[in-house]
């Protein structure tokens, strides 16, 4: 069983939950997701399985959309309603430009630090893992892409928005930057991941319908439609080239390479993706170098 799947993640498991479910209910060790939701977050969670766990850094990659529901007058200890309350302060009359020119101001490329609770690794352990033992630690700040950051309604207390961002982007973050400008405090309520790259959550299956090994296979996205990447056809002579991870030059080619650098997918005649491999060219011609086998010899 290999390939992508797309699942809605309901509120309340982690994306590993997630990962644990469908690895019993579809008897297959190798499955893995490509971009955490916390647990109170809901939505669009892609899962690589079998070979697909051999692509699944180039889909992380892809840009995330989210509607959320900004809370202001609120700061914890995670900048989310999970966190512990740490501050409560009256919310200031504001306007719906007020909210506006304040997530203005965090979009565009910017700088971002991690939050004591998330995922991200210093020192070689989960910073989520040392704030459970009350430590604080130094983050550095990542340069992150806010595409959209855009205000769908405000009540006077929360701002419902919607984020459009470069992964690795935390909305809580955003959240909490938010209400600290506005001198009132500000923690995300709500999250839900509508799409990743290409790929929405309205083609996702709910968790509770992946019930069996049947139930996931035919929801499997094949290996050779998820990614955007160039493609390249190979002969009998490229096949075995390719399971060995051999340097193909143009005599392994059935037909032209599309591009002169770059990865590419490397299929057989059939369209079976072979592998993932990397180009470049010279006086003497086209070269590729596969990288990524997932044919088997």
């Amino acid at each position: 069983m290999n390939g992508v799947l797309l699942v809605d993640k309901p509120a309340g498991p982690t994306s590993h939950d997630v990962v644990r479910h469908v690895r019993r209910v579809a008897a297959l060790r190798k499955v893995g997701h490509t971009g955490t939701l916390d647990p109170a977050a809901t939505g669009l969670l892609v899962l690589c399985l079998g070979r697909a766990t051999r692509i699944a850094d180039f889909l992380s990659g892809m840009d995330k959309l989210y509607e959320g529901v900004l809370r202001l007058g609120l700061t914890t200890s995670s900048h989310d309603l999970d966190g512990e309350v740490l501050e409560e302060r009256p919310i200031p009359a504001l306007t719906e430009d007020d909210l506006e020119n304040a997530f203005a101001a965090f979009t565009g490329e910017i700088l971002q630090t991690p939050p004591m609770v998330s995922a991200v690794k210093i020192g070689g352990e989960r910073l989520y893992k040392r704030a459970r033992r009350g430590e604080d630690v130094e983050r550095p700040a990542r340069r992150v892409t806010v595409h959209e950051f855009s205000l769908l309604s405000f009540d006077g207390r929360d701002a419902a928005f919607r984020l459009r961002c470069s992964t690795g982007t935390y909305a809580r973050v955003l959240c909490f930057d938010v209400g600290t400008r506005l001198g009132c405090g500000g923690v995300l309520a709500a999250l839900r991941r509508l799409s990743v790259g290409d790929y929405s959550v309205a083609h996702a299956a709910a968790l509770d319908v992946l019930d069996s090994p049947d139930a996931v296979g035919k929801r499997l996205l094949p290996i050779e439609d998820v990614l955007s990447l160039p493609r390249v056809k190979v002969g009998e002579q490229g096949l075995t080239l390719v399971m060995h991870g051999h340097p193909l030059g143009g005599e392994a080619l059935a037909g032209e390479c599309p591009v002169r650098e770059g990865w590419i997918q490397i299929n057989a005649a059939s369209g079976e993706l072979l592998a993932l491999g990397e180009v470049s060219s010279d006086a003497l011609g086209v070269r590729i170098l596969p990288r990524r086998v997932l044919c088997h010899g």
